[in-house]
């Protein structure tokens, strides 16, 4: 017995020095970059370590004027950016084209407008047109219908009640508007996509009520009164005077096709079709985390189980924002002397669908934020970005610039998951956007703290264009990046059914099965600190044969609504540029 227990030992031992002799050979190949493991909560991306860097990012700048202020932003499937401020606060700093274009603004008492309110641009080149908005768009909301084409919903003025759309395929088009369509007052409401390519529309100032807008120009209004975003509702202190803390509510569609709503600081779940309430989850607590306190929100990636039917993990997570007395302390129409209020630096994870679920803290982020963005990487973890340590929303209300990005891993260990990136030395401010791209990167714009146009202040109307570069992209890992072969590649994908992608590396590796992960994310409608639609989906992955991975798409439109995704495949972390797939 002794003896049989010794050949255990030696055995155990031989396996653990090949092992590790093995796993030394593997870091020493990867060039400095190493592994890391992370815990395994909705279910591990790898069955190896994923490969990291201490690369922590760069910016360049794109175009150092662009003309047009980005309040609003949409990533389009056509390599058009398109982005738009507003049409009744006077000139922007660029002109129509072709010259001589001025079309009457109806928000101006139908003077001619020479000037551009709204812009595509190109993101590849750098370059781009303007386009011709009527109806002012300020502080709207939107979203993509299946087809690829932008609509963009409500604003104030003349817009209160608009509908207007931008065709995907005419990259010469202006915007197709009708006004007064919409059932209530849309102005700073969110918007998201339904399991038909229909989408909710969700409040707005002083619209105490929710309507669904199918993917066209011609319907019928309905809106169903919705009390629960009066009562989240800080009563205004007099005419014109409004906090509210509850404006840009966070809205996502959840897999029974359901919606989670947070307003203010309370949340449920509800159908959005009828506003029946299903469940109404416990206040968070700290403040308040819309605008104007402008929070960051996202739904956590839904990873699909190997039976293709539900994901893994539905949580949704919450950060920064300020304290619900924030706006009345700094705001020119409440006070004299502003007092710029620290912003909230903590962040809280729930999972709505679960019986009696419960906020839980998160990790406090490295510093605080607010009116920042939170955008979802190829990779699944999230890159906050933009924003200001102090204030909130609103003109003028906000100081002390937040620089650097953070990234944000919400799978590793409690006390690793914020690490922040190389800052940037442009302030973006209130009206500032953000957008992942097909290429990995991240388009950085806009910032007009102003109420026009203003250059000569501490924090001017920001027109020039960066873009970030992540972590990954860290050249010492292009060994490792796959790269889509688009001909062999489907771009359209059919619920439930399998689809394949072909990858290559410059280092001529050979995918092995548990080193890739597959990502959908759904471009997002982006304004005031809000990423609206936004969704990464992680499908299951069946084989990989030689390069060749065959995996299933989402099961159904309630967990993917149909629609443009950008499509990515990862390595052990490490991204390669993203294709359009179309979904439904």
């Amino acid at each position: 017995m002794y003896s049989l227990f010794k050949t255990y030992v030696l055995l155990f031992l031989l396996q653990f020095f090949v092992f590790s002799g093995f796993a030394g050979r593997r870091d020493r190949l990867a060039g400095g970059a190493h592994r890391n493991k992370r815990v395994k909560d909705g279910g591990a991306d790898y069955t190896m370590p994923e490969i990291s860097t201490k690369f922590r990012g760069e910016w360049v700048l794109d175009n150092p004027n662009v003309g047009v202020g980005a309040m609003q932003l949409q990533l389009m499937p056509n390599d058009q950016v398109v982005w738009f401020d507003t049409t009744s606060l006077g000139p922007s700093a660029r002109k129509l084209d072709p010259p001589g274009n001025c079309p009457p603004n109806p928000d101006m008492n139908n003077k001619p407008d020479c000037f551009a309110h709204a812009l595509a641009y190109n993101w590849k080149t750098g370059t781009s047109r303007t386009i011709v908005l009527s109806g002012e768009p300020w502080c709207s909301s939107g979203n993509l219908w299946p087809n690829g084409n932008l609509v963009a919903t409500g604003g104030t003025f003349t817009g209160v009640k608009a509908v207007r759309m931008l065709p995907k395929d005419d990259l010469k088009a202006n915007f197709i508007e009708k006004r007064n369509v919409l059932a209530d007052y849309r102005w700073y409401a969110s918007n998201q996509v339904l399991e038909d390519g229909s989408a909710v529309l969700v409040g707005g100032r002083d619209a105490f009520s929710i309507e669904v807008v199918p993917p066209s120009l011609n319907f019928q209004p309905k809106k169903i009164d919705f009390p629960f975003l009066k009562e989240t509702c800080t009563p205004p202190k007099g005419p014109n005077r409004f906090i509210e803390n509850n404006l840009y509510p966070f809205v996502y569609l959840l897999p029974d096709g359901n919606i989670f709503l947070f307003a203010n600081d309370r949340s449920m779940n509800l159908n959005p079709r009828t506003g029946q309430i299903y469940v109404e989850h416990p206040i968070l607590p700290g403040g308040a985390r819309n605008y104007p306190a402008s929070g960051m929100s996202a739904l956590l990636p839904l990873k699909l189980g190997p039976d293709n039917l539900f994901p893994l993990n539905v949580e949704v997570v919450v950060c920064g924002g300020n304290k619900h007395t924030a706006f009345e302390m700094v705001d020119a129409k409440h006070v004299k002397d502003k007092v710029f209020v620290p912003a909230l630096q903590d962040c809280h994870r729930i999972h709505p669908m679960n019986k009696g679920a419960k906020w839980e803290n998160e990790q406090d982020m490295p510093t605080p934020r607010v009116m920042g963005d939170l955008l979802h990487l190829p990779t699944g973890d999230l890159l906050m970005i933009n924003g200001a340590k102090k204030g909130t929303a609103a003109w003028d209300d906000a100081i002390d610039p937040n620089f650097a990005p953070v990234l944000y891993t919400p799978f590793k260990r409690m006390g690793k998951r914020f690490r922040e990136m190389k800052p940037t030395n442009i302030a973006r401010m209130y009206h500032s956007t953000s957008a992942l791209l097909p290429d990995t990167r991240i388009l950085v714009a806009g910032s007009n703290p102003n109420q026009f146009y203003t250059f000569n202040v501490p924090f001017p109307t920001e027109l020039r264009v960066e873009k970030f570069s992540p972590h990954y992209l860290d050249r010492a890992l292009d060994k490792d990046r796959p790269t889509i072969i688009e001909p062999t590649t489907d771009k359209v994908l059919k619920y439930r059914a399998p689809f394949k992608i072909t990858v290559q590396f410059k280092s001529n590796i050979v995918l092995q099965p548990g080193e890739a992960k597959i990502t959908l994310i759904y471009p997002p409608f982006t304004t005031h600190g809000f990423s609206q639609n936004q969704r990464l989906i992680v499908p299951t992955i069946k084989e990989i044969n030689n390069n060749v991975i065959t995996a299933l798409a989402p099961p159904c439109g309630k967990i993917a609504p149909p629609g443009y995704y950008m499509m990515f495949v990862n390595r052990l972390g490490v991204p390669g540029h993203g294709i359009w797939v179309h979904i439904d």
